[in-house]
């Protein structure tokens, strides 16, 4: 039978009123810094190939690398590295089948997330 309502119905939740959990943002930021991490690698690669062209091009390119933008990058890069390798442990340990309930799954992201910001500072202070 037809639905007479069917037009009245939204039919998925709209922005207003779809507060985003944690999980889903932990997701979203796995997938941000794993893309992130692909840039800085290419960073790296022209670097190296511009070492390996010539004086002037390798200044340029250190140039860019050494300015508060590649700093920033490479600093952001740091922070990537560790929230990425978090969340792979956190997904090693969801495919073991525990920690899938909610609260379980939002400590882990909470962990990830402060744990990546700790281990960046640490790094950041030691080099």
């Amino acid at each position: 039978m037809a639905d007479v309502n069917r037009g009245n119905r939204p039919l998925s939740p709209h922005l207003q009123i779809y507060r985003p959990q944690l999980t889903s943002i932990t997701s979203i930021l796995t997938r941000i810094t794993g893309n992130a991490l692909i840039v800085a690698a290419l960073l790296i690669v022209w670097w190296l190939l511009a070492a390996a062209t010539s004086a002037d091009y390798f200044a340029t390119a250190d140039a860019v690398l050494r300015s508060w933008f590649g700093k920033l990058v490479f600093l952001g890069s740091i922070w990537a590295v560790w929230y990425h390798f978090l969340a792979g442990l956190r997904h090693l340990y969801y495919d073991s089948g525990r920690g899938l309930d909610i609260p379980t799954a939002e400590k882990l992201g909470w962990a990830c997330i402060i744990g990546s910001v700790v281990l960046t500072l640490i790094t950041v202070i030691i080099l």
